[in-house]
């Protein structure tokens, strides 16, 4: 590889872990700074589509991931008293099946395995505080006041980005007025897929990560001014949407849930930076770059997607700016399409639920149409 020699990637999560396996495995020198001091990845789970199967088969990870996860394929679709709507999903593309769900927190640790196994190096405890950014390297303070020096930064530290403040100034993502949460269960016996209910005030879907388990997850508005809940409330609330669903599989939930620390709370955020992602010698590549809301449920992947891409880009060029500008002009229209497609449908969620008539010519169909064929097309 020509353009870099020595990376240093900051985030250590599924993004920054798939640039550096894929830049490692060409023979480069990676490292990656974390801020945590020990990696405490949530139980809850990820629904894989096949395009993230596709990056992860790149860097030799997808046959593990869906031996340890649950592949499956369609979703059934459900009212909320269980009366059958139909199917959703893709058709398989190439080996891969139209979805696999696993644990996050399994995920994670498929890739760390993989990454140390071939050599990248983390730094824990330790984000970057300043970077000197220029044409030729990036320089970086660390906060534990050492320093060094890359050939490139790549900025993976989500949605809340600190190196995308220091690199572009700061840039606030935009609450979507509708909220997720999550929890896991041991896998319910009747669920053969994943399955999707549809409420007045929500909807819910229960998504098998491996044989043995499951999670749950829950869409509601809670409102523009108040997006973030005290743990306390966590379950009381969790169990007063879940009263709208009488069917078993949604009321045995209901009594299972009791552990407010098992809660993963999150108000849905979307956020998308303008072209280019880069300047000079760093670049910001998943959620700092083009954060999703989960309707689509495609952030994670396009993040896998971003890294393959670039580390594929960085071994055909000459030169970084090269590569960057190659990297672009193969993500950008591809991101948005996915970013501007979730967004709308988050906005058309949310109207649902506070009883508001969908726009004039709202077409749910299509807009998912055209996503899943974005989705399933090359990258």
């Amino acid at each position: 590889m020509s353009a870099v020699k020595k990376v240093l990637v900051v985030g250590g999560g599924i993004g920054g872990q798939s640039v550096a396996i894929a830049l490692a495995k060409k023979g480069v020198e990676v490292e990656i700074a974390e801020r945590l001091d020990a990696f405490n990845v949530y139980g809850v789970g990820i629904i894989q589509q096949s395009n993230a199967l596709r990056a992860l088969d790149r860097i030799g990870l997808a046959d593990k991931t869906m031996e340890e996860g649950y592949p499956y394929g369609q979703l059934k679709m459900f009212t909320a008293g269980g009366h059958f709507l139909g199917l959703a999903g893709a058709p398989p593309v190439e080996k891969y099946p139209s979805h696999n769900g696993i644990s996050r927190r399994t995920l994670h640790e498929i890739m760390y395995e993989e990454a140390i196994k071939i050599g990248v190096t983390y730094k824990m405890g330790t984000t970057v505080t300043k970077i000197d950014n220029n044409e030729n390297d990036v320089t970086v303070t660390f906060t534990d006041n050492t320093q060094g020096s890359y050939d490139i930064l790549v900025a993976s530290d989500g949605i809340n980005s600190d190196m995308r403040a220091l690199i572009f100034g700061e840039f606030k993502p935009r609450y979507m007025g509708v909220s997720v949460w999550r929890y896991p269960f041991i896998k319910h016996a009747d669920l053969d897929t994943s399955y999707m209910y549809y409420g007045k005030r929500s909807k819910i879907g229960f998504v098998p990560m491996c044989e043995k388990t499951m999670y749950m997850f829950l869409v509601s508005a809670e409102g523009a001014d108040n997006p973030w809940i005290e743990k306390s409330a966590y379950i009381p609330m969790l169990k007063d949407y879940l009263a709208e669903f009488p069917v078993k599989i949604a009321q045995d939930a209901r009594e299972q849930i009791t552990d407010p620390n098992l809660v993963n709370y999150r108000p849905i955020e979307a956020s998308h930076l303008p072209d280019p992602w880069f300047k000079n010698r760093a670049i910001v590549i998943g959620d700092g770059a083009h954060a999703t809301v989960p309707q689509l449920g495609s952030g994670a992947a396009l993040a896998l997607e971003d890294g393959v891409v670039l580390a594929e880009e960085l071994e055909q060029a000459s030169t970084v700016d090269e590569a960057f500008r190659a990297f672009m002009k193969r993500r950008y229209d591809r991101c948005m399409a996915i970013v501007n497609a979730s967004e709308t449908l988050a906005e058309w969620e949310l109207m649902e639920f506070e009883g508001k008539p969908l726009p004039e010519g709202a077409n749910l169909g299509k807009v998912i149409g055209q996503a899943v064929g974005t989705l399933m097309a090359p990258f």
